[in-house]
């Protein structure tokens, strides 16, 4: 080493001399190349500093910088000096520099870096492998997934490429960068959506990618989220499911204060076949749905059928099947025909299109199936439906739409107003005379301020999201804000129930995704109970889940009509959640992890 001249204390004259020496992370088994790869802003960052700041002398090529001709160089971790007056440290144990931010740099989003907490290539893989299992088990947004183990694979520096197909994800990693050979892994997977824990991976992802632990403590804690069971027992979910559908049912489908005890009873054995008994037996899984729309339908239409109209096969049939409607699925399904994903898109939505289609012909079984039964109750169905008070004329009549022109019919014609008196007090496909008393007239509208956040509390409690949380408020506020949009378009624009969702939808995206970006929350989860909510709403404006038909043709088409009604408020909702996270993040930083949303 080269001597220069000491002062009196002992220490080298004029700045400290700028040297490369053999690297120890040469020695750690830690490739440079691949190193320096991931951090090459700070590299060039530090070069320019190295380059203004000190004066360097024959570096060696390949090797890490330190400072000689120091003496408090070896025991320190890291030497700083001033300069221009602005303090710099170099680090002399890794041999990575740690300079600070300039002044010019300040309020600039630097790109994510693991620096802490280097971790052998097997075990970031294995993160990975874990990390895609648990978004599939706890119902992440699949349109996202991918994306989000890609920006993951990036930022820890294992090279891997996903594909996701519905309920599988498959993975392809190098055991090195110039490896010439990649492994393949399947990883399988089904769930519904589970709140608590979906916000729990989110918590590790995001605290993994930005160097706060290890891919290794990032596994562990993931494989302890997988292994635990629901958070909530059995019966519980049950009770869950009958308030949930009772609440539903007066909210939305107009139903009385005697038919939401039904439907949530409905709801109650619902969820308990899909809990227990489907869950156990994989051939009744098959038939399950079928099967509950049959028993519902059954049940509503025998109730129905009580002399007096005390209870509403509408309400009734439509709150008890809400649990099961693939609303979430076209949805999904949906998002992701918009995020350019066609193969899964196109296979979700046509499952979800031929489910409905079941569950439409399941309930109109079920209903028919009691009208065979009942033969009193087939004949007053069809006789409610005779036009009464006709108006008769005698003559000879002339078509004059065309269709059979200057061809006279001799008859006679019965004229009547096209509504009899049980059709001009239909309240959402339910009659309600005027002069029955409260219990049987449908709630009025002051409730929903309480109904519609108790409704959203259970459907969050549903979704498998604690109680004691701070984000199931959040969940539930944002839930309100978004019927209340879509209640107030729903006044303004009525009918158009694909513009009604989107004005509900863009509501609770642009509040999700301010939450996520200015206080740092999650967006996905604080979104869904809201967004389902928009499903059973947009529906129960466009008719109902079961509508009256007349005629076999009515009768046919009537699961066609849910399905295109599910599909029209889908895609409302995929516009305003698109339309809203667009607006969120115009402006601003870009996220260097994957977005989290819808």
């Amino acid at each position: 080493m080269k001597h220069k001249p000491t002062t009196a204390n002992g220490k080298p004259e004029g700045p400290p001399e700028f040297r490369r020496i053999n690297s120890d992370l040469e020695g750690g088994n830690v490739m440079l190349r691949s190193y320096s790869k991931k951090l090459g802003p700070l590299s060039k960052l530090s070069s320019i500093f190295s380059s203004n700041s000190l004066t360097p002398s024959t570096p060696r090529k390949g090797s890490d910088a330190t400072l000689v001709g120091d003496d408090s160089g070896e025991q320190d971790k890291y030497t700083s000096f001033k300069r221009n007056q602005t303090r710099r440290r170099l680090s002399l144990k890794s041999g990575i520099p740690s300079v600070p931010v300039l002044s010019v740099l300040q309020g600039a989003r630097q790109p994510s870096v693991i620096i802490k907490h280097l971790e052998d290539i097997q075990i970031r893989q294995k993160f990975l492998l874990k990390l895609s299992k648990a978004l599939l088990s706890f119902g992440a947004p699949s349109h996202r997934i991918s994306s989000q183990l890609a920006a993951a694979a990036e930022i820890l520096g294992a090279e891997a490429e996903f594909v996701h197909l519905p309920n599988i994800i498959i993975a392809s990693m190098k055991s090195s960068p110039n490896s010439p050979s990649a492994r393949t892994y399947f990883v399988r997977a089904t769930g519904a959506v589970a709140l608590t824990s979906l916000h729990q991976v989110h918590i590790v992802y995001r605290d993994v990618l930005h160097d706060k632990i290890g891919a290794e403590e990032g596994t562990k804690a993931l494989r302890k989220l997988l292994r635990e069971h629901p958070i909530y027992p059995l019966y519980f979910r049950c009770i869950l499911a009958f308030f949930g559908a009772s609440t539903i049912c007066a909210t939305s489908f107009g139903g009385s204060f005697l038919d939401i005890w039904i439907s949530g009873f409905c709801a109650c054995v619902l969820q308990y076949l899909g809990l227990n008994a489907a869950h156990k037996s994989a051939m009744y899984a098959n038939v399950y749905e079928i099967s509950v729309s049959i028993i519902v339908a059954f049940v509503a239409r025998a109730l129905s059928n009580i002399p007096g109209n005390w209870f509403c096969y509408s309400a009734i049939s439509s709150a008890g099947v809400v649990l099961i409607l693939p609303g979430f699925t076209i949805l999904v399904s949906a998002l992701e025909l918009m995020s350019k994903n066609l193969f899964c898109g196109s296979v979700r939505i046509v499952y979800a299109v031929i489910y409905t289609l079941f569950l439409g012909f399941g309930l109109t079984i079920g209903s028919d199936f009691y009208l065979v039964v009942d033969r009193r109750a087939r004949k007053a169905y069809y006789v409610n439906s005779t036009p009464t008070n006709l108006t008769y004329t005698h003559g000879r009549f002339v078509m004059a739409n065309g269709s059979i022109p200057f061809i006279p019919i001799q008859g006679v014609l019965g004229q009547a107003n096209a509504l009899n008196y049980e059709q001009q007090h239909l309240v959402k496909g339910c009659f309600r005379d005027p002069s029955w008393q409260w219990f049987r007239q449908p709630f009025p509208w002051w409730t929903l301020l309480l109904l519609v956040p108790l409704y959203s509390t259970l459907s969050s409690l549903g979704n498998l999201q604690r109680v004691r949380s701070v984000q199931l408020p959040v969940m539930v506020l944002f839930s309100c804000c978004s019927y209340a949009a879509n209640k107030g378009a729903s006044v303004v624009l009525p009918g158009r129930t694909d513009i009604v969702s989107a004005v509900g939808a863009f509501v609770i995206g642009l509040l999700g995704n301010l939450y996520s970006r200015v206080i740092g929350g999650t967006a996905f989860t604080s979104m869904v109970t809201g967004v389902l909510y928009l499903v059973p709403s947009g529906i129960a404006q466009g008719g109902g889940v079961t509508q009256t038909y007349r005629s076999s043709a009515d009768q046919y088409s009537s699961g066609f009509s849910l399905a295109l009604r599910m599909i029209s408020v889908a895609s409302g909702v995929t516009i305003g959640l698109f339309v809203s996270q667009l607006l969120v993040y115009l402006f601003g930083t870009r996220k260097n992890a994957a977005h989290f949303a819808f």
